[in-house]
């Protein structure tokens, strides 16, 4: 019976494929980690705020450059860039988050409610959902019996097998904004801090220089993770940096009208 119910366990979770259960070693609690981190949002959070700060702010200071502006003048573009962008993405993922949750907790709501009315219709949909993942017919029948007897743990297995929610792990709208701001912030002062210590060609060329490197080392450590190729991970990085920033400096230029 231990085994029909860690098998079924794993099932719920999203880590079983298979008909028999299979012990969580170090790896697989790493990954599990991972997942978790992944699911709560921050870790998406952080991979578009430092993304979207080096491409902004390199963008923005390029374009103000390519319309001949002072260093005081990007300087103080590229510190209101940063300010207002980290705002605008905490303010982003917040919402978007709360709404996220919300309607996680609203499903759960409507899942409790189902199991209170009909216990056995929802054993019959986690049965199938365990069907679906390879169990047989009597393994599924023999993982679910008896475990609609207790609501919580009932709601906690629906929840995962029928509805794919983990309702421990629904996200942290504040972890996420937070996660969001400070990452923009870091990417955006990439491109920004050149311009503190020196000015004209050398300062934008060390913004580009190292705006670049940082788009590289990101997008082949998001290559590596995802166990694609970090290669041509971080080279797309690099690809769509310099088209937004080329275009930007091209509108600068073409519209640009202060004296440098």
């Amino acid at each position: 019976m231990s085994d029909l119910l860690q098998a079924l366990r794993g099932v719920v979770r999203g880590r079983q494929r298979h008909a028999r259960a299979v012990p969580v070693d170090d790896t697989g609690a790493e990954r599990q980690q991972r997942a978790t981190r992944i699911q709560s949002g921050t870790a998406r959070a952080a991979v578009l705020g430092i993304n979207d700060g080096l491409v902004t702010n390199l963008s923005l200071i390029l374009g103000v450059v390519g319309g001949n502006a002072t260093p005081a003048v990007v300087q103080l573009a590229g510190l209101a860039s940063l300010i207002a962008g980290a705002g605008s993405m905490a303010v982003g993922e917040y919402i978007s988050m709360r709404a996220q949750v919300e309607l996680l907790e609203r499903l759960l709501v409507e899942g409790r409610e189902a199991l209170r009315i009909d216990p056995e219709h929802e054993r019959v949909l986690v049965q199938e959902a365990m069907r679906r993942d390879g169990f047989d017919q009597a393994t599924a029948s023999e993982a679910t019996r008896g475990l609609f007897h207790d609501p919580e743990r009932a709601l906690s297995v629906y929840a995962r097998a029928v509805l794919g929610v983990n309702p421990e792990e629904l996200g942290s709208p504040w972890a996420a904004a937070a996660s969001s701001l400070v990452t923009f912030a870091l990417g955006a002062l990439v491109p920004l801090v050149p311009w503190f210590m020196t000015t004209g060609s050398h300062a934008v060329a060390s913004s580009v220089v190292l705006t670049g490197g940082a788009a590289v080392a990101i997008g082949g450590l998001l290559g590596k993770l995802t166990g694609g190729q970090w290669m041509r991970s971080a080279l797309r990085q690099l690809v769509v940096l310099a088209l937004a920033a080329g275009i930007t400096f091209l509108v600068g230029r073409l519209f640009g009208t202060t004296v440098f």
